[in-house]
């Protein structure tokens, strides 16, 4: 018999539909396998596709699984997990409330608050996971070559490294906001130094932003060719990690906030604010359902 399937696009770190990072959610996913799920994600072809689901620990309020088009399942709170959220809220299966839900993503159990900003729109935040600071890249020749770019487009002042706050990214500091903008990278490069480094993807970003005046710190994009993304738009488990490293850094205030630019060069612009108090990790943003459906399976 075929079953239908409900599913929503989602555009999270957005306030005007089409730009933002778009997210496909498919809520009452219990009936699902993985081999599905994984299928599923393929056919949206979105850098990640959330599926709602009973959680394993009854102390989580939602389970949340996250696929990207080529299979692979991601942990960590992004804009996976504040798509799903902000849905959740749009469909009245949650309320803004001033006490925090908790959310089951892999084997993490995170709290998430959802509330109402000053203008009545639903602002969804959440805590990642305490930051872990890695291993660095230490072929900087080879590190420029798979972004694209030439040694002198990196900066020399801090070395790249994998920093996770749920999900391990290298964060790769340029020299300007133009050698983030030009970078091209080469997959086939790539993977050896991110895999040598212990990371899943590469952050680029500059200190550089467009709109210092509004609490933006950092310029960036982001690629992943570990799980087939070729450039993501908006990356909330790789401006976590860049924001503590600033923070470490004395770049960012500790118990202060911070925006980072991204999706820009894609023509969909983001702003993903973090929040850093310590070990205390929270990321914050908005968005809107653009689309509904049916899939018929």
């Amino acid at each position: 018999m075929p079953v239908e399937q409900k599913y929503s696009i989602v555009d999270v770190f957005a306030d005007e539909p089409l730009t933002g990072n778009p997210l496909a959610v498919v809520p009452d996913a219990d009936g699902l396998s993985e081999a599905r799920m994984r299928a599923i994600a393929r056919e949206f072809n979105l850098s990640e596709t959330t599926f709602l689901v009973r959680p394993a620990d009854p102390a989580a309020d939602w389970r949340l699984r996250s696929f990207t088009p080529g299979g692979a399942e991601v942990g960590g709170a992004g804009h996976n997990a504040l798509g799903a959220w902000i849905w959740l809220a749009g469909s009245g299966r949650v309320r803004p409330s001033r006490d925090p839900y908790t959310q089951q993503i892999g084997g993490d159990l995170l709290p998430v608050s959802v509330t109402l900003d000053d203008q009545r729109r639903v602002l969804v935040s959440m805590e990642q996971s305490p930051p872990v600071f890695g291993a660095t890249a230490g072929d900087r020749a080879a590190l420029a070559a798979g972004l694209g770019l030439a040694p002198g487009d990196l900066s020399g002042a801090h070395p790249a490294q994998v920093v996770s706050t749920g999900a391990g990214h290298l964060l790769v500091e340029a020299v300007s906001r133009g050698a983030v903008d030009r970078a091209s990278p080469d997959s086939a490069r790539l993977l050896p130094v991110l895999r040598a480094a212990g990371g899943e993807g590469a952050y680029l970003y500059c200190l550089d932003p467009l709109q210092p005046q509004s609490g933006a710190v950092a310029y960036a994009r982001f690629f992943n060719p570990v799980v087939g993304i070729a450039e993501d738009p908006a990356t909330g488990t790789a401006a976590g990690p860049l924001v503590a490293a600033l923070a470490a850094r004395g770049i960012v205030p500790d118990g202060g906030s911070a925006v980072i630019e991204q999706g820009h060069r894609m023509g969909r612009p983001s702003r993903i604010r973090i929040d850093v108090a310590g070990p205390r990790v929270r990321i914050a943003g908005r968005g809107l359902v653009v689309a509904d459906g049916t899939l018929h399976l």
